[in-house]
C-alpha cells in the first residue's frame, strides 16, 4: 500500500474515533438532562460570539489569522468549529496510521489508548498557549479523568478501525 493510502487509511479511521468520542460525549450529555438530538448537538450551527465558539473554532480562528494575517468574521465560526473538530482526528490518526506502518507487527493492542492519551496531554499544552483553555492545573480532576476517557476511547476505537481495514 502507498503511503497516501496509508494515510486515507488513518483518516478513515480517524473519522470512525471521532464519532466514538462523540457518542460517548453524547451520552453524558444526555444523562446530564440533554434533549437535542444527536445531529443537532453534533453540528455547531450557530455561534454569535467567539467567545461562545467551541474549543476548535477558536484554535482554528488562531491558526486561521496566524498564517492569513486577517481577522476571520464570527460568521464562519459555526463553520470553522465543524472543520476544526472533524480534521483534528482525521489528520492525527492519518500520521498515527503512518506510524503504524512502520511498526507493523509490533505494534500492540496498547498503542491505540496511548495515542488517545497522547492527543490529550498534547491539547493540554498548545490548547492554552493559543488561549484556548486554562492550563492543565486549573482544571479539577473530575474534568481531566472525563476528557482524557474520551480521549483514550477515540485512541482506542481509531486504532481497531485502523486494524481492521484492508491493508494493515
Amino acid at each position: 500500500m502507498t503511503l497516501l493510502g496509508t494515510a486515507l487509511r488513518g483518516a478513515a479511521a480517524g473519522a470512525i474515533g471521532t464519532v466514538a468520542m462523540d457518542l460517548l460525549w453524547y451520552s453524558r450529555y444526555r444523562r446530564g438532562g440533554g434533549e437535542d438530538r444527536f445531529r443537532d448537538w453534533e453540528i455547531t450551527r450557530d455561534v454569535r460570539d467567539w467567545e461562545d465558539a467551541p474549543a476548535p473554532g477558536r484554535m482554528g480562528r488562531t491558526i486561521v489569522e496566524a498564517v492569513t494575517g486577517r481577522e476571520v468574521p464570527v460568521e464562519r465560526a459555526a463553520a470553522l468549529s465543524n472543520v476544526m473538530h472533524w480534521s483534528y482526528g482525521v489528520s492525527w490518526t492519518a500520521g498515527y496510521a503512518l506510524l503504524a506502518r512502520r511498526l507493523g507487527h509490533r505494534r500492540r493492542l496498547w498503542h491505540g489508548p496511548a495515542f488517545g492519551a497522547a492527543i490529550w496531554a498534547s491539547d493540554y499544552v498548545t490548547l492554552p498557549a493559543a488561549g484556548v483553555y486554562e492550563p492543565i492545573w486549573r482544571y479539577d480532576a473530575a474534568t481531566l479523568a472525563k476528557d482524557l476517557s474520551a480521549h483514550l476511547l477515540f485512541g482506542a476505537v481509531a486504532d481497531a478501525a485502523l486494524r481492521l481495514m484492508p491493508g494493515d
